[in-house]
C-alpha cells in the first residue's frame, strides 16, 4: 500500500525532434555539398529536396550524396557550428518551457551525430539518434553506419519504437518537416508538422497539427489533454 509520505514517479513524456529544417534553418548535408562547390551543392540539393518531399526513396540517395562530397571532419565541425549559428528562434525557451512541463527531448535525425552534437549541446538535449560518419585518422571520411535505420525510408519509425520500448514514455510527440518524420505518424500519439523554413503541402496535410514556430508547440500540446 502506498499511505501520504509515498513519492509516485510520473511517467516520461517524449518529444522528439527532426534536426534539419526544424530545430535549425540549414539542411547539414547541403551545407556540407556547398563546400565541394556550386555544382556539387545543387546536385545533393536537389537529392535532398527529393527525398524529404518523397519523391525518391531516402535511401536511394543517402549514401550517394556521401560519395559525392566525402565530407571531411573538419566540414562536418564547421556544420555543426553552422546549425547553431541558424538555430531556430523561438526554440531555446520552447526546449526550457516543455523541459518544465515534464517532456524530455530527443533528436531524431538522417543527419549525422557528429555535426548535430553541437547543437543538442546548446540547446541542453541529451539523446541524439542519428547516423554517425566514420573518419581515418586524418580526419577523411571512409564511411558511415550504414545500418541505422535513418539511412532509408521508414526507418524513423523503427526508431520511435525501439524509444518507446527502452523508455516507455507515457506519451510520444514527434515534431517534423519532412515526410520521413510523418511516416512516424501512426506510431506516436502526435505529430506535429513545422513549416518555418520548408514548408510541404503533404506534412502539412498530413499531420494532426501544423506551425510555423516552436513557440507554437506547448500548445499544441495541449491535443494531448496534458
Amino acid at each position: 500500500m502506498c499511505f501520504v509520505h509515498c513519492v509516485v514517479k510520473k511517467k516520461l513524456k517524449l518529444i522528439i525532434f527532426d534536426c534539419d529544417s526544424t530545430l535549425s534553418a540549414i539542411e547539414g548535408i547541403d551545407e556540407l555539398a556547398r563546400a565541394r562547390g556550386p555544382q556539387v551543392f545543387a546536385e545533393v540539393e536537389a537529392m535532398t529536396r527529393d527525398a524529404m518531399e518523397g519523391k525518391i526513396p531516402v535511401e536511394e540517395v543517402f549514401a550517394r550524396r556521401l560519395d559525392i562530397i566525402r565530407p571531411s571532419r573538419t566540414n562536418v565541425a564547421a556544420v555543426g557550428r553552422l546549425y547553431v549559428e541558424q538555430v531556430e528562434p523561438t526554440v531555446q525557451a520552447t526546449i526550457k518551457q516543455l523541459k518544465a512541463a515534464g517532456w524530455t527531448p530527443v533528436i531524431l535525425s538522417g543527419g549525422f551525430r557528429q555535426a548535430i552534437e553541437p547543437l543538442a549541446a546548446h540547446l541542453g538535449i541529451a539523446r541524439i539518434e542519428a547516423v554517425d560518419l566514420h573518419f581515418d585518422a586524418k580526419g577523411e571520411f571512409v564511411g558511415f553506419d550504414e545500418k541505422f535505420p535513418t539511412t532509408r525510408s521508414g526507418g524513423k519509425p523503427v526508431v520511435v519504437i525501439a524509444l518507446k520500448q527502452e523508455l516507455k514514455p507515457a506519451r510520444t510527440v514527434m515534431v517534423g518537416d519532412g515526410v520521413s518524420d510523418l511516416e512516424t505518424k501512426p506510431v506516436v500519439d502526435l505529430f506535429v508538422g513545422f513549416g518555418r523554413y520548408t514548408p510541404r503541402e503533404r506534412v502539412r496535410t498530413g499531420a494532426a497539427v501544423f506551425i510555423n514556430n516552436l513557440a507554437d508547440l506547448p500548445a499544441a500540446l495541449t491535443k494531448l489533454g496534458t
